[in-house]
């Protein structure tokens, strides 16, 4: 069961296609994952079609049609919450037999053994699918069952969707489809859990910064290949 979603104004922006292009992707491979999601953007561009159709477009009232919006947003969104407890559950997938999702096919064509990865430590590795020029980057990382990510914080926004297998952090469990947006603030030591390695898909503004004092003389590295430092 997926717990964790893309905010309603991510959403938005991404039914209204004016979400970045790296940012699209996340949404995109949850949304391959997720029932409720798929609804919400059904619900987003139906509404967002109406409004425009029933709104003429002359500065007043497009100076107000953002706020608008939103608000019937919101307002559909609580009445979607509460018809998603009564409707019937979508049928089970078979996550042992999924397939690479098909948003990332365009970067994995077989697997992602073949992937080029770079390890960092022992049980923590990372392969990078893209890089937005002076922009975000498009990753994944790899970790052991029953090993951690480095303690790190975030120099700008990162997004993290669960591909394979299960982690943990001091703000809770994250499984398979599960879509995890943290800010500069967040500080966090991610946990794999024990009975599976787990992949993960993440964009990230601004390179992470570890703060272990061994750790630390991983930072260039990740500096150097994260295409926010060459601006």
């Amino acid at each position: 069961m997926i717990n964790y979603h893309p905010s309603i104004e991510i959403l938005t922006d991404y039914a209204a296609g004016s979400l970045p292009l790296a940012h699209s992707l996340c949404v995109s491979t949850h949304l391959e994952r997720c029932h409720e999601c798929q609804q919400q953007i059904r619900k987003l561009e139906m509404l967002g079609s109406h409004l425009f159709d029933q709104t003429k477009t002359d500065s007043r009232q497009l100076s107000n049609l953002k706020d608008s919006f939103f608000e019937k947003i919101n307002a559909q969104a609580e009445q979607e919450r509460d018809s998603l407890k009564i409707e019937e559950e979508p049928a089970e997938i078979d996550w042992d037999n999924y397939a690479i999702p098909k948003s990332l096919r365009q970067f994995i064509k077989k697997s992602y053994d073949d992937l080029n990865w770079m390890r960092l430590s022992p049980s923590f590795k990372i392969a990078t699918l893209y890089n937005e020029e002076g922009g975000a980057q498009i990753a994944l990382t790899r970790v052991k069952a029953g090993a951690h990510m480095p303690t790190h914080t975030h120099t700008g926004d990162e997004i993290t969707l669960v591909l394979e297998g299960a982690f943990s952090d001091e703000s809770g469990v994250y499984r398979q489809g599960d879509f995890i947006n943290r800010d500069a603030s967040h500080k966090h030591k991610p946990i794999v859990t024990k009975d599976a390695e787990c992949i993960c898909l993440t964009v990230l503004d601004a390179p992470i910064e570890f703060t272990g004092w061994l750790t630390r003389l991983l930072n260039p590295i990740i500096r150097r290949y994260h295409p926010h430092s060459s601006r």
